[in-house]
Formats: structure tokens, C-alpha cells, sequence
């Protein structure tokens, strides 16, 4: 049975909320120790320097200290610190905020929340930064390399009502790509259906045969030369959806650094961003009963490169 949630003994602090470990039945003389071996990229000095300045505490409020013993079962909590972390050059946009949601246009390059060597440099903590609103939580996700809409949940007592949305599909996406074009090879459907599972490598996905569980709509807005642009609208919503199958037609997202090449990692170049922008959403406010639409003031162009 999992135990009931609550609220951190920590305070958010410049934008981050405190991370939670649990302690688990072992052979740690104590809970530093602990800490030590588990998260071997934090230094031994670095936890005895949190430690010694009160930042590691446990769920009873109180402190964790050097010479604690360890017990289990127990939840520590401590924050998160990243040294060197590299500054991403674009600035998010908060487009609309009211008392349920936040209404985000995020630039390319910034990943939504937190995650690997992204802390301080991801929208949520910009965000929680920006509107000193600690219990901002995103309603869903767009990829780091993708640019546009993100929404965000204000207060954690309407947050499952609006979560629920997306998996009920009773919101409308829709995105716009630019892609290479070759006149009159290049073919376009209305609806491309597949069966999406994860590749060998983490970051990617692939298709396989069988049933599909990805659908994506699919609308040719403008053709320049040896480029299109694609309005692109996902039924579905599966990881690296709009990459993949704009893949599959021969039509790879122009600046991709997944697909069709997993570029390595530390490669981005901040002149090439993704040419992918989740444009626009809308959908009846299932708290408020209002229908709501927001865009995207971001605009992908076919103008030469």
C-alpha cells in the first residue's frame, strides 16, 4: 500500500522543490553514508557541506546529521544542485495564468522539467522562478528540442481534472513542421497510422508491424522549393509521434538531432533548432465549462536558409 502524500519538509527554493529518497533495509552505519553510496555523482563533500547546513532533513521535520543512525523504513529529503549547468540563450513566454493553469510558449532547447544536467535551465523552474507559484506541475510534455504550448496546473485540488483530458482526447493539438520536399515524389496522406515501441536506444522510438497505437493527421500548408510546411495534428499521443512518422514518409523534421541520426550528446547548435513548434491547443474547460484556445506567437518560415 502506498503511503499518502505529503507536503515536503523543505520549501521550494529559486524555483526547485526538494527531492525525496527513501531508505531502503540495508547494512548503512548511517543515513550519510547512505546518501554517499547511492548518489555516487555527488562528492562526499558536497553531502557533508548540505548536511552541515541543514538542507538534508527527513519527513518528521527533523535534521539529518553526520553522525545520524540509519533507519529504515524512512523518506529523506535534500535539494537538488547541478554545478556547471549550461545556460540555454532563449527566453519562455508566459502567454495566459489565471487561478487553475498557466499558459507557457517554450522555446526549443529547454526541457520542460527537470532532468539529467537540465535544472535550473527547464521551463518548470523558470516558471516557478518567474510566478512564485510552488506547486506548478505541467499538464503534459513536449520534447526538449520542440518549441510552443505547455500547460501547466496551478492548484493540485482541480490538477487530475485537467490532467484527464489528454488520455480522454478532449483537447486538440496541433503542430506545424518544416520538412524537406521533393515536387512530385514527395506524397502526403491525411492520416498516418503505425505501431510505435521503444528502439534499442533509449532516446529513440521506431515502428514495427502491428496494430497501430499512433495516429497523426496530417496537412500540407505551404510548399517552397526543396521545403514544406506540414500542420501536423497527433490523435495520438506517443513519444517522438510527429518525428517518427514524418520519418516513415520520407520526410524527416528539418535539424532533427534524433532522427534519422542520433546526434551525440553536448552537440547542440542553438542556430539549428528543431523545426517543430507545437502551434496551438483547445478544449472546454472541464473546471470552468469555457472553451479555451491558445497559439503559439512563435511561426516556423520556408524562407531560404
Amino acid at each position: 500500500m502506498s503511503r499518502p502524500r505529503q507536503t515536503p519538509p523543505l520549501p521550494t527554493r529559486d524555483g526547485v522543490g526538494p527531492s525525496c529518497v527513501g531508505l531502503p533495509y540495508g547494512p548503512w552505519p548511517t543515513i550519510a553514508e547512505f546518501l554517499i553510496e547511492r548518489f555516487p555523482a555527488i562528492t562526499r563533500d558536497a553531502w557533508l557541506e548540505r548536511i552541515a547546513a541543514g538542507d538534508v532533513i527527513d519527513e518528521h521535520r527533523m535534521p539529518v546529521t553526520l553522525e545520524r543512525r540509519y533507519e529504515s523504513p524512512l523518506r529523506v529529503y535534500y535539494y537538488r544542485t547541478l554545478d556547471g549547468e549550461v545556460h540555454i540563450p532563449f527566453e519562455e513566454q508566459v502567454l495566459f495564468q489565471d487561478d487553475e493553469l498557466v499558459v507557457a510558449d517554450k522555446p526549443p532547447f529547454l526541457p520542460v522539467t527537470p532532468t539529467g544536467k537540465y535544472l535550473q535551465e527547464s521551463l518548470l523552474v523558470r516558471l516557478k522562478r518567474k510566478l512564485n507559484i510552488d506547486d506548478l506541475v505541467p499538464l503534459h510534455r513536449i520534447d526538449r528540442s520542440t518549441s510552443g504550448l505547455v500547460l501547466f496546473s496551478v492548484r493540485r485540488e482541480t490538477r487530475g481534472t485537467y490532467q484527464q483530458m489528454f488520455p480522454e482526447r478532449r483537447i486538440a493539438k496541433h503542430y506545424e513542421a518544416v520538412v524537406p520536399w521533393q515536387e512530385g515524389v514527395s506524397s502526403v496522406p491525411d492520416t498516418y497510422r503505425s505501431r510505435l515501441v521503444d528502439d534499442e536506444h533509449f532516446m529513440r522510438m521506431r515502428e514495427e508491424p502491428g496494430e497501430p497505437n499512433s495516429e497523426t493527421r496530417i496537412e500540407v500548408q505551404e510548399v517552397r522549393g526543396d521545403r514544406a510546411l506540414l500542420r501536423l495534428s497527433p490523435v495520438t499521443g506517443r513519444k517522438h509521434q510527429l518525428r517518427v512518422h514524418c520519418l516513415a514518409l520520407g520526410m524527416p523534421i528539418e535539424n532533427d538531432p534524433i532522427y534519422p541520426v542520433l546526434l551525440p550528446e553536448n552537440t547542440d547548435d542553438f542556430d539549428k533548432p528543431l523545426q517543430l513548434l507545437a502551434k496551438s491547443v483547445a478544449f472546454q474547460d472541464p473546471v470552468t465549462g469555457d472553451l479555451r484556445s491558445f497559439t503559439s506567437p512563435r511561426s516556423l518560415s520556408l524562407a531560404p536558409r
